[in-house]
């Protein structure tokens, strides 16, 4: 098969692999659906693989692709028909932990106490490929209701977003900020909206602006044409400011004005990887009583929440997408990508 990696310094290359063959408590993923996530242009743009951003690994490239959806195509010894079935509809959770320990048997397997031991995508083999090799235990059912695109957005960009959501505790009562309209962003403006917050978007792209429009977002601010965004979300708000604020920018001055937009008791969540903030803690934080939450992706648990309540509730999810691609479309794909003006897309291997 072939495998797309990602060489550093925007270079890519599709290599030969054997098909994977499963072990014992595994199974091979055929993959009908794998995400491009804004994450995948760190490891586009780096010089030095993953290894180079901290994330460890043997320091050679591995098949890229960290959004995977698909049917489970071939069963190890030792799999239960309850973890897997052949022809089984299936997204993966990207990360695999010791299996044992307090975060791994809840689900939260990229918090295991031993340290993660595979990124897939990043740190091993991922699913910009026609199959893919992991433990049953990553996998989470996808409904039938939901594309495998759908699938795949859920599988990071989209989960992302409903765990962020879940942790700031939003319901329909509030306001919400939310910086970057990245697939990550996007899919918060999204959610949020379906679960009638008000939606404040902020994004330095119109293109993106427009779509968080399409999204659900009831006000749009480009921070390039405001002199005083924090200011603009507070007149948005009768002059207290938000109830909530999402920052998928990665942005320290997003990040800064995540906090100070927010109204007395406000809660900000830093979600987007990457860089730093510098806040002002007793201003900022203390004589507000601010609360700051980082969230790093999802559980298994929650992966299938967020699937289940999209299913549920009719939410086109599929509407993220931009842009479809072959495999052999990849290095398109990524220069296109690269701009980051564009909604997201999703590359097609089988």
């Amino acid at each position: 098969m072939k495998g797309l990696v990602f060489l550093g310094d925007r270079k890519l290359e599709l290599r030969e692999y054997p098909d994977p063959t499963p072990g014992p408590g595994e199974v091979v993923l055929e993959i009908k659906a794998s995400g491009m996530c804004g994450s995948d242009l760190k490891f586009y743009r780096v010089t030095g693989g993953a290894a180079s951003l901290g994330l460890g690994g043997k320091g050679g490239p591995v098949i890229a692709g960290h959004e995977p959806c698909g049917v489970v195509a071939a069963i190890g010894p030792g799999v239960s028909h309850e973890q897997a079935r052949v022809g089984m509809r299936v997204m993966q959770h990207h990360y695999r932990g010791c299996g044992v320990c307090p975060h791994c048997t809840t689900g939260w397997m990229q918090l295991c106490v031993e340290g993660v031991a595979e990124v897939y995508g990043v740190t091993g083999n991922g699913a910009h490929a026609r199959f893919m090799k992991c433990p049953a235990r990553t996998l989470v059912p996808l409904p039938d209701e939901l594309s495998f695109d759908a699938g795949a957005a859920i599988s990071c960009g989209t989960g992302t977003a409903w765990g962020a959501l879940q942790r700031l505790g939003l319901s329909g009562e509030h306001s919400i900020a939310v910086f970057g309209q990245g697939p990550v962003g996007l899919s918060a403006t999204l959610l949020a909206a379906e679960l009638g917050a008000r939606v404040i978007a902020l994004d330095t792209s119109d293109e993106r602006l427009a779509r968080a429009k399409e999204f659900g977002a009831a006000h749009l601010i480009n921070p390039k044409n405001t002199n005083d965004v924090v200011g603009a979300i507070k007149e948005l708000t009768h002059g207290r400011g938000a109830h909530l604020s999402l920052d998928a920018s990665s942005s320290p001055v997003a990040r800064q004005q995540a906090v100070r937009c927010l109204r007395t008791w406000g809660k900000a969540c830093y979600v987007g990887e990457g860089d730093s903030v510098t806040l002002d803690v007793s201003n900022d934080l203390l004589r507000r009583q601010i609360t700051v939450i980082g969230s790093w992706t999802f559980s298994t648990v929650g992966q299938a929440e967020c699937a289940c309540y999209v299913a549920d509730r009719g939410i086109d999810i599929d509407r993220l997408f931009t842009h479809r691609w072959k495999l052999e479309q990849a290095e398109e794909a990524y220069r296109l990508f690269d701009r980051q003006t564009d909604g997201k897309g999703v590359i097609h291997p089988s």
